[in-house]
């Protein structure tokens, strides 16, 4: 259980220091902000997309584990299938969050960077700690 929970922090963890690198790289203009200004028709059609995804993953990636299958499977195999669905989960979080930094830049629209915060607050959520990885897979619920 600890080598899963290792790897789902560090799946975690990863993505959030990637964010914080793109950051960091077009904050100090290592990389140039504003890329795709020019085109509003390719930002709006990026913003729905993101918008779309981001607000349909979210709910999704915090309710995974309590549909019925999946929690069956938790209790029944809990090393294997909590590796397998925790980094699903994570990464249901975490790419977008990634995408939405990056298109912060690339379009310089306050829509993207609201959606990266608002998947770094949902990561609090499903923080892979060895209590919630064991509590995830008790079949006491």
């Amino acid at each position: 259980m600890k080598k899963t929970k290792n790897i789902l922090s560090a799946i975690m963890y990863g993505s959030i220091v990637l964010s914080l690198a793109i950051t960091v790289l077009y904050e100090t203009e290592t990389l140039l902000p504003g890329d795709l200004t020019a085109n509003p028709n390719t930002e709006f059609l990026t913003v729905s997309l993101m918008e779309v995804l981001t607000i349909c993953l979210i709910p999704l990636a915090l309710r995974l584990f309590k549909f019925r299958k999946i929690s069956q499977a938790l209790i029944s195999n809990p090393a294997k299938e909590l590796l397998q669905w925790g980094a699903l989960r994570l990464v249901m979080l975490c790419l977008p969050m990634v995408i939405n930094t990056l298109l912060y830049y690339l379009f310089m629209n306050v829509a993207f960077g609201y959606m990266a915060i608002i998947g770094l607050i949902c990561l609090i959520f499903v923080n892979p700690s060895m209590a919630r990885c064991t509590s995830e897979t008790n079949s006491k619920k």
